[in-house]
């Protein structure tokens, strides 16, 4: 393989896209279809650094954390004056009042950026091979090409900017507004008829995901040609998203009727993925931090890896929360819509009544169940939840067939001497009330992998970026954005009335449509996937208030360029501009 010098290449402190050696492009293979040896060596070799490094990207400390923390969604407080404050970095995002060397932003910069470096250097050297008469290197060249405009569509939305590179030996470019809208979209329609339409499953860009990106450009072009203002949806543009969208809808994805199975261990053959984060076990470095990191700490979700735990983390607030009781109004949420809750720990009738019922007086009051088929409640987690207890000894305590003992939590994080249940309270807030460990309604959307041996690692679920669901939002959007209201409810119902696993609890169809309802629906169909900030973006929704969040200035929208960024690159004049209000 080609050995690349960094001679050529602006300091990695710049914008972080240096070239990695030969040794680096091979360090990782993603899965069983990356394997091989000499000439398709050579093409793993160039894609799995890509495609590996999307793990680090979408890290709930990284990209993930600053998506959902910077949104009316998460929040993160500094739990019990204890756990999670880690310099402010959290509390600044959420509040909007972050600077130039605000972590969180500073290290999502670091990873996208790093793999779009890693995506050039594959670039680059696809591109010979295929010269050179590889074939088996062709649809991968185009797989590259579409995770240089996904990683820079990332960018984008962060930053403002994309970086236009294709060479190595090359100084990239900064593109902004309507020039960044055009690259983009010139790499994508470069693609988009040439690449695969299934490229070994959902870990690996194919046509539809190109497609998919394409709707979301052209439906973001507005926020993308003047982030500061107020966004001009261009019919063109919503026609294009309509094209795109269509084209999807009718290439032999569907909706999957168990919301949840989107989000579990099988969940790589389900029809409705369209591009994931590919966990399989082949990696040793994947990771369940969607999973566990709004969990209790207190939570056992693995109890044959007693180790296994919450980490106390994200909450919803209780904006959020409050937009699915304002929809469903006198009927509870969790009966009313299937993506709200699924109770997979079926507490007998007997036990559910905790009156009188204390962590001092229980040790009669639980259920047996094996092991392996304990299994978390998922969606979103309210008041009492139940689990695994240890004994002093740090051992699951049993039932006298080896099953193992459920019973309601135990808050021991930060009940005190008081000690009490683990209660997921509505409120949740910067107070020292309000930061407690257990407060706050918990998102539970991702199954803890049967496959994990711990609370981090070793996952097989693999982390969804692009599915048939947001395809059909983004059409309805569309549609509505051109007074199509009868062609966008129609969407929105399909969606609604797919999810129809548990009969009882599938949405109901809607009789009427507008933006704002969309926007609602777009939460509940979305939430905890990262996507909540770009969408808040787009429907004006950015500069309201919310829970320990007033701040309403428009610049904002985007996250500042990291100070260490600009510092790095300080010796070209001009190269990085740091954005507005910082």
């Amino acid at each position: 393989m080609k050995t690349i010098s960094f001679r050529k290449l602006i300091p990695a402190a710049a914008f972080f896209l240096a070239f990695l050696s030969c040794t680096t492009l091979e360090e990782e293979v993603l899965d069983e279809s990356l394997t091989g040896t000499g000439q398709a060596e050579i093409v793993s070799g160039s894609i799995a650094p890509v495609y590996g490094m999307l793990r680090q990207v979408w890290l709930h400390t990284n990209n993930f954390g600053l998506q959902e923390v910077a949104s009316d969604e998460g929040i993160l407080p500094y739990r019990g004056g204890t756990d999670w404050f880690d310099g402010g970095k959290f509390i600044a995002i959420h509040q909007h009042l972050m600077t130039p060397s605000n972590a969180l932003v500073g290290d999502s910069w670091t990873f996208i950026t790093l793999a779009l470096s890693r995506a050039v250097a594959a670039e680059e050297q696809l591109g010979l091979e295929v010269e050179a008469g590889n074939a088996s290197a062709q649809n991968p060249l185009y797989e590259m090409l579409a995770m240089k405009a996904y990683l820079n569509m990332l960018a984008l939305d962060n930053w403002g900017l994309v970086f236009k590179k294709e060479r190595s030996d090359q100084q990239s470019e900064i593109l902004r507004g309507q020039e960044a809208v055009d690259y983009l979209e010139a790499e994508l329609l470069a693609v988009v008829n040439l690449i695969s339409e299934s490229s070994s499953g959902p870990g690996r860009m194919n046509k539809h995901a190109v497609e998919a990106l394409l709707a979301r450009l052209y439906l973001n072009a507005a926020v993308y040609r003047d982030p500061y203002g107020t966004p001009d949806f261009r019919a063109e543009d919503m026609d294009k998203v309509i094209e795109y969208t269509n084209n999807i809808i009718s290439a032999g994805y569907s909706l999957s009727p168990e919301y949840f199975d989107l989000f579990n261990d099988n969940n790589n053959t389900n029809p409705e993925i369209i591009f994931s984060l590919d966990q399989r076990g082949v990696l040793q470095t994947e990771h369940s931090r969607w999973q566990y990191w709004s969990i209790s700490g207190d939570q056992v979700p693995r109890p044959e890896f007693p180790s296994t735990r919450g980490t106390d983390a994200v909450a919803a607030t209780p904006d959020f929360v409050q937009t699915w009781y304002d929809a469903y109004g006198d009927v509870d949420p969790a009966d009313a819509d299937a993506r709200f809750y699924q109770e997979n720990t079926v507490i007998p009738e007997n036990l559910r009544d905790l009156t009188g019922i204390n962590p001092t007086n229980d040790s009669e009051h639980y259920y047996c169940v094996d092991a392996t088929e304990f299994e978390m409640d998922r969606g979103i987690l309210r008041n009492i939840i139940w689990g695994p207890r240890k004994d002093g000894s740090g051992n699951i305590i049993k039932c006298p067939d080896g099953k193992i003992r459920v019973y309601p939590v135990i808050n021991r994080r930060s009940s005190g001497a008081n000690i009490r249940y683990v209660d997921h309270t509505y409120e949740v807030d910067f107070t020292n009330e309000g930061s407690l460990h257990n407060t706050g309604h918990r998102f539970s959307k991702y199954q803890f992998s049967r496959t994990a041996t711990d609370c981090c690692s070793r996952s097989s679920v693999d982390i969804v970026l692009v599915r048939l669901g947001e395809v059909y939002l983004m059409r309805a959007e569309a549609k509505l954005r051109k007074g199509d209201n009868a062609g966008a409810l129609a969407d929105i119902n399909t969606l609604r009335t797919s999810r129809n696993a548990r009969p009882a609890q599938t949405p109901a169809p809607l009789t009427s449509i507008d933006l704002d309802i969309l926007f609602r629906e777009s939460g509940f169909e979305l939430y905890w996937e990262g996507l909540r900030r770009v969408y808040q973006i787009r429907f004006g929704k950015y500069e309201d208030s919310w829970t320990e969040k007033t701040d309403s200035d428009v610049n904002k929208r985007l996250f500042p360029i990291p100070q260490r960024a600009i510092d790095g690159a300080s010796n070209i004049a001009g190269f990085l501009v740091q954005n507005p209000g910082y």
